[in-house]
């Protein structure tokens, strides 16, 4: 989930993924796993992306799976990070068909 939020996140911004990858000192291709999934974010790369994007740290963390907690609050946790996400997802999709994209 971590990696839809913070594609998301980039193309709220409407930022290419090479255009974050500058802005982060990573290569574009590194971007690219990490928001198609393959690879983990580092914290210090999340640290990152908070002070370009204006984000908390936590409000991004929000989004991560590895935070899954015991019980039923980590799992309603879970379930509506997932909803705000398909949500965000949804609004992007109806925004790329609206404008050509």
């Amino acid at each position: 989930m971590l990696n839809r939020a913070l594609k998301l996140i980039r193309a709220f911004h409407q930022l290419s993924q090479t255009e974050l990858a500058k802005r982060l000192g990573i290569s574009n291709s590194y971007l690219s796993e990490i928001e198609s999934g393959l690879k983990a974010p580092s914290v210090e790369l999340l640290k990152q992306y908070s002070e370009i994007f204006k984000i908390p740290v936590s409000s991004i963390m929000l989004f991560s799976e590895h935070l899954e907690a015991q019980g039923p609050g980590g799992r309603l946790r879970v379930k509506a990070a997932d909803k705000i996400l398909r949500l965000l997802e949804w609004v992007a999709d109806k925004e790329a068909l609206t404008h050509g994209n």
